[in-house]
C-alpha cells in the first residue's frame, strides 16, 4: 500500500498500525517532498533526517513488536518554539543558538504517542506578526499562491500540513497564530484552553495569552494530534479538565444558538471586514442554519478589552527580549515593542491580568443566550510576500490590525477557537471562519466542525504542487 499525500493524521497512524506501510518509507517520502519544496515553499527550519530516519526504524521496531500507540511512526512537525532535544529554538531569530537539553513537555508527549519528529517550522521572530518572514530564514510561501504569506506566526506548519509534506502539524496562537495561518491555507486549526497543551519549560508564555495548538487538513486530524498533545507538567500553571476531542468528531452537536459576530472587536486603529471574506462567513452561516441551528447576529461584548491584550503581548516580548542571545540581530519592531512592554509591564500588567476574571464573567454571560460565536478569522485574505516585511513598528500594527482584528481576544479569555476553511476569494486565495466557544468548550466546537467538513469537504481541495515538487517526482 502507498499513501499518498493526501492521507491524513489518522488514516496514517491506521495504515501503520496495520503493517501496511513503514514509517522508515513515510519519513524518506516526507524529507524528500520537504528538500523538493524548500526552494518554493521554505516551510521548515530545521530538517531532522538522519534523527528522524533512525526514530522511523525504532518505530518499525516497536510496531513489529505488536506495541500499539496513538501516532507511532507517524511523521509530524513542530514550530521552532518548541524545544527539541538536541535541536536549537531560534524562535524566528537571527543567530546560532545552541541545542536544547531536553524535549518541551507537548513535544515530549508527541514522542510519548509514537510521533516521529521530523524538523522544525519557520515562525516570525518570537511570533509577533501574521506573516512568516525574516532575515533569519527568507520568506515562508503559501501554497496556494506562492506570491502570498501562509500566516503566522505559525506560518511554517501551515505551509507545510497545506502542501502535504506532514499530515499534521504544532503551532502556537498568541493572538491568532494557529487560526490565521489555518485560515489563509485552507486548514483546520485549533486553539485549544489555555493550558491544555502544555508550554513547559514556560508555565505561561507570553502572560498566559500564547497556547499550543494544532494545524491538520481534517478535524478528525486536528483533534487527534490535539489529544496526543494535551497534558501537563507537574509544574504548570494552568491545568484545565482532561477533553476528549477524538471522541467528539461525528458527534451530533443538537440544534445550538450560535452568534454571528461580524463586527470586529474595539481596535484603537481601523478595522474592516472585506465584502469577499464576509461573503465567505455568511455562507457558513447559511449552512450551519441548514443543518438545523439557530443562527443570529450578535456581537460578544468585548468592551475595552484591547487595553488588557497590549501589557501582556508587549511584557512578553520584553521578556524574550530579555534573555536574547544576540540582541544586535532583533528586528527593530521587536526592539520597540520590548520598550513598550518594559514600560506596561508593573501596575498596567497587574490591571491587565486582574481584568480577565470580570472579562470571563462579562464575556460568559453571553454563552448563557448562545452556545458557540462563529465569526471570520480574519478581515482578509492573506498579503503579498514582503508587504509588511520592511514596514515601521506602528505601520505593521496598522495593517496587522486592518487584515487580524478577530482572533485575539480569545488569547485574552484563554478559551478554544477553531478555525475551518470558509473557501477562497475570487482569486483563489483561502479564508477562514473561527468557532469560539467559552471555557472547555473544544468537543463542542470540534462537533460543529466535523458537521460542517462532512457537508463541505474541504479537506478534498488541494493547492497545485510547486513546480520544483513537480520537477523532483516526474
Amino acid at each position: 500500500m502507498t499513501l499518498d499525500r493526501a492521507a491524513g493524521l489518522v488514516e496514517t497512524a491506521r495504515a501503520l498500525a496495520a503493517g501496511d506501510v513503514t514509517s522508515r518509507a513515510l519519513v524518506e517520502r516526507t524529507l524528500a517532498r520537504i528538500e523538493a519544496t524548500q526552494g518554493s515553499i521554505n516551510a521548515f527550519r530545521i530538517v531532522r533526517a538522519e534523527a528522524a530516519l533512525a526514530e522511523a526504524e525504532a518505530a518499525d521496531r516497536e510496531l513489529a513488536a505488536g506495541v500499539r500507540k496513538p501516532l507511532l511512526g507517524v511523521p509530524v512537525a513542530v514550530k521552532d518554539d518548541m524545544d527539541v532535544a538536541g535541536e536549537p529554538t531560534a524562535f524566528g531569530c537571527c543567530g546560532e543558538f545552541p541545542p536544547v537539553a531536553e524535549d518541551g513537555e507537548a513535544v515530549r508527549r508527541l514522542r510519548a504517542a509514537g510521533a516521529v519528529i521530523v524538523g522544525k517550522t519557520n515562525t516570525c521572530e518570537f511570533g509577533q506578526w501574521p506573516f512568516t518572514e525574516g532575515p533569519a530564514f527568507g520568506a515562508t510561501r503559501n501554497p496556494w499562491s506562492t506570491a502570498h504569506t501562509p500566516g503566522g506566526s505559525s506560518g511554517g506548519s501551515a505551509a507545510a500540513v497545506a502542501a502535504g509534506l506532514v499530515p499534521a502539524a504544532l503551532g502556537s496562537d498568541g493572538a491568532g497564530s494557529v487560526r490565521i495561518p489555518a485560515a489563509w491555507t485552507h486548514l483546520v486549526g485549533i486553539k485549544p484552553q489555555r493550558g491544555r497543551v502544555s508550554t513547559w519549560p514556560r508555565g505561561e508564555s507570553f502572560q498566559g495569552i500564547t497556547v499550543n495548538g494544532t494545524l491538520a487538513r481534517t478535524v478528525a486530524d486536528a483533534a487527534l494530534l490535539l489529544d496526543a498533545a494535551s497534558g501537563n507538567h507537574a509544574q504548570d500553571p494552568h491545568r484545565p479538565p482532561a477533553v476528549d476531542a477524538s471522541a467528539a468528531v461525528g458527534r451530533d452537536p443538537g440544534r445550538l444558538r450560535i452568534a454571528l459576530a461580524l463586527k470586529p472587536p474595539f481596535t484603537a486603529v481601523p478595522a474592516r471586514l472585506l465584502p469577499q471574506v464576509r461573503t465567505r462567513v455568511v455562507e457558513l452561516a447559511e449552512r450551519l442554519a441548514a443543518s438545523g441551528h439557530t443562527v443570529e447576529e450578535a456581537d460578544p461584548p468585548y468592551g475595552q478589552i484591547g487595553l488588557t491584550f497590549v501589557p501582556r503581548a508587549t511584557a512578553g516580548i520584553a521578556e524574550r527580549v530579555a534573555e536574547a542571545p544576540f540582541p544586535a540581530l532583533l528586528d527593530r519592531r521587536t526592539l520597540g515593542a520590548a520598550r513598550l512592554g518594559r514600560l506596561l509591564g508593573g501596575a498596567p500588567l497587574r490591571a491587565a491580568r486582574r481584568a480577565e476574571t470580570a472579562l470571563h464573567r462579562r464575556i460568559g454571560g453571553f454563552f448563557t443566550s448562545y452556545d458557540v460565536v462563529l465569526a471570520p478569522t480574519t478581515a482578509a485574505p492573506p498579503p503579498r510576500i514582503g508587504a509588511l516585511l520592511e514596514l515601521s513598528g506602528f505601520a505593521t500594527d496598522r495593517a496587522m490590525i486592518a487584515a487580524c482584528p478577530y482572533a485575539w481576544p480569545w488569547n485574552v479569555l484563554g478559551w478554544p477557537g477553531v478555525n475551518v476553511p470558509a473557501g477562497f476569494t475570487a482569486d483563489g486565495l483561502p479564508v477562514g471562519a473561527q468557532l469560539l466557544g467559552p471555557a472547555n468548550s473544544e468537543p463542542l466546537l470540534v462537533q460543529v466542525a466535523a458537521q460542517l467538513e462532512a457537508e463541505l469537504r474541504w479537506h478534498e481541495k488541494w493547492p497545485a504542487p510547486p513546480v520544483t515538487e513537480r520537477s523532483a517526482a516526474a
